[in-house]
């Protein structure tokens, strides 16, 4: 392997990132690849910090200009201290969420505007994109209705249908400007098929066919 690939999981709520990373994860480190699994906003100790203050229920009163900044703030934090150094140490870099998300949930769902939310984020993370992008595509209302049976939902977990809604608006929006990174994977499918076609994707980039 010549550098580092970064890969991000993205999607709606209730698409099922974690499970997929997961085993994603698996069997990459049995086809001996060297990875780091991790999580936006969070993974690293600060950028965690940050993110108990975005999702906690009780932070009603945040501002949606202040939440953009937080998570741009998050994702900037974690980008220079676990992100870059795994790909300068050519591993395979999985993270749950990425810019996109910010693009969408904050773009979108709190209608700040996706290039406003877009220019934040330049800022925060430079010139550094995922290499490869893997949207979970699944019916909106059954991504919903996963999120209901969650012990712990969080401050967007419970925001209203219409948000939500605005968030698939803003992911189509998101595929639309970049499609030569963005690949669609069908969601609503068994786990195991779900990671068969993951795989399947990350296989060609990982043999330089990307």
């Amino acid at each position: 392997m010549n550098k580092g690939l970064f890969i991000t999981l993205e999607g709606p709520d209730g698409s099922g990132k974690t499970t997929i990373a997961t085993a994603i994860v698996k069997k990459l480190e049995e086809q001996g690849w060297e990875v780091v699994h991790t999580r936006e906003p969070g993974g690293v100790r600060i950028a965690e910090e940050i993110r108990n203050v975005i999702l906690d229920p009780e932070n009603t009163e945040m501002d949606v200009k202040t939440e953009a900044l937080l998570y741009a703030a998050s994702r900037r934090q974690h980008l220079t201290e676990k992100v870059i150094p795994a790909l300068r140490e050519n591993k395979v870099v999985l993270c749950e969420r990425f810019l996109d998300s910010s693009l969408a949930y904050q773009g979108f769902g709190r209608e700040i505007g996706f290039d406003a939310v877009y220019e934040i984020n330049r800022f925060a993370i430079g010139s550094y994109m995922p290499d490869l992008t893997l949207y979970l595509d699944i019916d909106e209302e059954k991504g919903l209705e996963r999120i209901k049976d969650r012990s712990f939902k969080d401050r967007l977990d419970v925001e209203s249908v219409a948000f939500h809604h605005r968030v698939v608006q803003g992911y189509k929006e998101v595929l639309k400007r970049f499609p030569e990174r963005i690949r669609i994977v069908n969601a609503d499918q068994t786990v195991e098929e779900v990671l068969h076609d993951c795989m399947q994707i990350i296989e060609e980039a990982l043999n330089g066919d990307r």
